[in-house]
């Protein structure tokens, strides 16, 4: 065994053995892979090896889609048979909502390439004689669909990477991981140790074990799943014969169960709503190669609904039942990336759909490490999107959830409830005392609108307009016109403070800094060009500063200025230790002058102000800026202070009409000023001069990715931000949730990035990328909108108070 080694994965999955191979692709050789026991010893060996390239988010989706072209390559090269069967699959719907669905999915993959089709129940029937027609009204059929051998699959990727020069060491157990002080890694295992620059915890079941050894729980959990295989059926055969391939796979959202044929027979596995989490608190070292009982008792009731869809399943005998733990995350994604806060240190785990993400995520982790960058958008697989609120209890739930809810229609305006309510701010009583229908977002409640009195305080999921609509518009409209009040405190704030500060800032953003006592916005990049973040930044002495960014990118900037710090500048994360108030409407100074004695007048307290006041006996920071687009502050206090401060303004508030608004009314109101937002508009796949950020380019100054901003402005960006007028249908009005596609002359162009109906200017807006050459004002687009495509009509201004004298007043 090597004593030394640039990578060692830890982890003999299909996982760990896909992100050794993507190392070798990309030039880095001296790696090893180390396995506690033989390759695919956890869960690989018994996974159903299904594949598919549907997937709810498009940047997951492209990378299924890689990794299921993969397969065929690394066939070639290792000499293993992967055992590929490409014979296609159907999503099978039995309502509209579903249909709905599929209908949107189909959308998303046209500016990806994915040919997929909406058929009728009777074509689906034609395509797979096994399933009961009346059950279904239609499906969406995808070619590049099928199942692969594990074993195959994971001797292929090792079999490359062994080729390349990797090396790789079963039966050799690794018992714990000491970090040098220069950030290199002692691997210990039972053979040996092995000093590392980079370590990757691939672990699988293992993955939080293996995060222990360093003081990290990751949120990683392991169900009990189950499927069953038949016997040789007559059906099966007599379809193979008539038509010389295999039926196609199978994904019943009714039935929360999907299908495929496995030899002669059948193999049939389902996502229960009676789920057993498996061995939650620890994984026993021992556990090798095992299966666990089967319980059909358990998922008796789809088998039920398999019966019914699919008759001939009933006199069929079960050959096997196959009863393994996968690992989840509470979101189901898998955790991938650096680990905040730790150098060198990477995971690859959670990844649940294996053979259908392995490759995406080997490719993605092994750019990261080489490239330092991920060379793809996957901040859905981020591990930084979740922070420490993510315990062991909290993972519990939510995993329970996601997998009881793996073949369930998530609506865009749905709020899940499991592991709710975790974190809270002082004024929550107050919020909910007046109807607030509640969100969370990075584990904190937030309110998204405040329902009528004596109305329950719940919004109807749909991919149209809900029962919030109307109420909403009247939120936006006492914002407008009155003044609202809305909790602020879910902003990501930070304090950089020490000598040096300032210029270590201005080394890392894009705008200059503002001067004392001043607010300012700005993006920061990576070294291409690519936007890390978007931040608005006050200033309140000279190597002093908040910034305010994205709540739900709070660990993955974390992580991003931890590895640029400089000496002498401390970074803190602020937190929940900072909470705040905001004040919105042409009342709002009115409100905030009756409770203070500084001086609100523009001409002492001018837009972009940043200053220590104190409001009634409460000391606060008052930014003048609002995400409204109207007059308006956002005070911020210490976390003892808010309810008082809630109290305070709600009763100076009363004789101006003061009302709540929440966060779906902050996202319309957003829309009517085109102001963009982290995660939709600002990407690490855009660039500041394809978002349209010029306010915040300001090219006096170095900073990272400079260069890159230079070359492109000088050639041109190749897509740029647009912002779009949409006309619904009036039958049945729907606006965008985002990653609808943007049709040009008979072709998709582009993608939607998000929108809303702006309530107080009665539009449907969006907005979405498109090539810069069709970015014109005034052109004519089509924005598909659940399954209808709708006139859309690019504008070249806000379509409220475009020179934003609101704001200014």
């Amino acid at each position: 065994m090597k004593s030394s080694a640039q990578v060692v994965v830890i982890g003999g999955g299909v996982v760990g053995a896909s992100v050794l191979y993507h190392l070798t692709e990309l030039g880095w050789t001296d790696v090893v892979l180390v396995e506690r026991k033989e390759l695919t010893a956890g869960s690989t060996w018994h996974a159903a090896g299904g594949m598919h390239t549907l997937n709810g988010d498009p940047n997951v989706a492209k990378l299924q889609q890689y990794t299921v072209g993969l397969y065929r390559e690394i066939e070639r090269r290792s000499g293993q048979n992967c055992g590929i069967h490409m014979n296609g699959g159907l999503t099978l719907a039995s309502d509209r909502e579903r249909m709905d669905w599929l209908r949107m999915a189909q959308a998303r993959g046209r500016y990806l390439g994915m040919d997929m089709e909406i058929i009728s129940a009777a074509e689906a029937k034609a395509m797979f004689p096994l399933l009961e027609e009346q059950y279904f009204i239609g499906a969406l059929f995808d070619a590049a669909e099928g199942h692969v051998d594990p074993t195959g699959v994971t001797r292929a990727y090792a079999g490359c990477a062994r080729q390349a020069g990797a090396e790789i060491y079963q039966h050799t157990w690794v018992s714990d991981l000491r970090q040098r002080p220069d950030g290199t890694w002692d691997v210990v295992t039972d053979a040996g140790e092995i000093h590392a620059e980079h370590i990757v915890n691939a672990g699988g079941l293992w993955a939080r074990e293996v995060g222990r050894m360093i003081g990290l729980e990751l949120p990683v959990l392991a169900m009990e799943h189950m499927y069953l295989i038949t016997e040789d059926m007559a059906e099966v055969a007599e379809y193979n014969a008539a038509t010389g391939h295999e039926l196609p796979m199978g994904m019943d959202f009714d039935g929360e169960l999907y299908i495929r044929q496995e030899g002669g027979g059948m193999l049939l596995g389902t996502y229960e709503q009676a789920c057993v989490p498996w061995s939650p608190r620890a994984t026993p070292w021992t556990f090798d190669q095992q299966l666990l009982a089967p319980d059909l008792e358990r998922i008796a009731p789809s088998l039920e609904i398999a019966f019914k869809h699919y008759p001939a399943l009933a006199s069929a005998g079960i050959k096997n039942v196959i009863n393994g733990p996968f690992t989840f995350s509470p979101d189901g994604n898998p955790l991938v990336g650096p680990v905040p806060g730790v150098r060198n240190c990477w995971v690859a785990c959670a990844v649940m759909a294996g053979f259908s993400q392995g490759g995406g995520v080997g490719l993605t982790l092994a750019r990261w490490m080489v490239e330092g960058d991920p060379g793809e958008d996957i901040w859905a697989m981020d591990v930084a999107r979740f922070g420490n609120w993510a315990s062991l209890a909290y993972t519990n739930a939510k995993v329970r959830e996601n997998y009881s809810r793996r073949f369930r229609i998530t609506f865009p305006n749905e709020e899940l409830p499991a592991g709710r309510p975790l974190h809270t701010t002082p004024v929550y009583d107050r919020l909910a005392a007046h109807n607030a229908v509640w969100g969370a977002s990075f584990g904190l409640e937030h309110p998204l609108w405040f329902q009528r009195p004596g109305s329950e305080p719940r919004e109807d999921v749909t991919f149209r307009r809900s029962n919030a609509f109307p109420v909403v518009a009247e939120e936006c409209t006492t914002v407008r016109e009155r003044v609202g009040l809305t909790e602020c405190s879910n902003f990501a704030k930070y304090r950089v403070t020490g000598a040096g500060s300032a210029g270590w800032l201005q080394r890392l953003f894009t705008n200059r800094l503002p001067r004392v006592g001043r607010i300012n916005l700005t993006a920061a990049l990576d070294p291409d060009g690519h936007i890390v973040g978007e931040f608005s930044v006050a200033r309140v002495g000279t190597d002093d500063f908040f910034l305010f960014g994205s709540q739900i990118a709070e660990a993955h900037h974390s992580r991003w200025f931890g590895a640029h710090l400089a000496d002498g500048v401390r970074f803190d994360v602020l937190a929940l230790s900072l909470v705040g108030l905001s004040l919105a409407g042409p009342g709002a100074r009115d409100v905030l002058q009756s409770v203070t004695d500084a001086s609100l007048a523009t001409e002492d307290d001018p837009f972009m102000t940043f200053c220590r006041i104190d409001v009634g006996m409460i000391p606060a920071y008052v930014g003048r800026m609002t995400y409204t687009g109207d007059l308006g502050y956002e005070i911020w206090v210490a976390p003892e202070c808010q309810r008082a401060l809630f109290d305070l303004l709600w009763q100076a508030g009363q004789p101006y009409g003061i009302g709540l608004f929440g966060f779906r009314a902050l996202m319309s109101l957003r829309m009517e000023k085109a102001f963009g937002t982290w995660a939709r508009e600002y990407r690490p796949i855009y660039t500041p001069v394809q978002a349209r950020m010029h306010r915040s380019l300001k090219l006096d100054h170095d900073f990272i990715g400079r260069a890159a901003v230079d070359a492109e402005l000088a050639r041109g960006p190749a897509r740029t931000l647009g912002y779009f007028d949409i006309t619904p249908d009036p039958a049945e009005p729907a606006d965008v949730v985002g990653d609808e596609p943007i049709w040009h002359a008979g072709a998709v162009v582009g993608w939607v990035t998000s929108g809303a109906y702006a309530h107080y200017s009665r539009r449907s807006l969006a907005f979405g990328y498109v090539p810069t050459e069709l970015a014109v004002p005034g052109a004519m687009f089509e924005v598909e909108i659940i399954g209808q495509r709708r006139p859309a009509r690019l504008l070249s201004e806000p379509v409220l108070d475009p020179a934003g004298q609101r704001m200014r007043a």
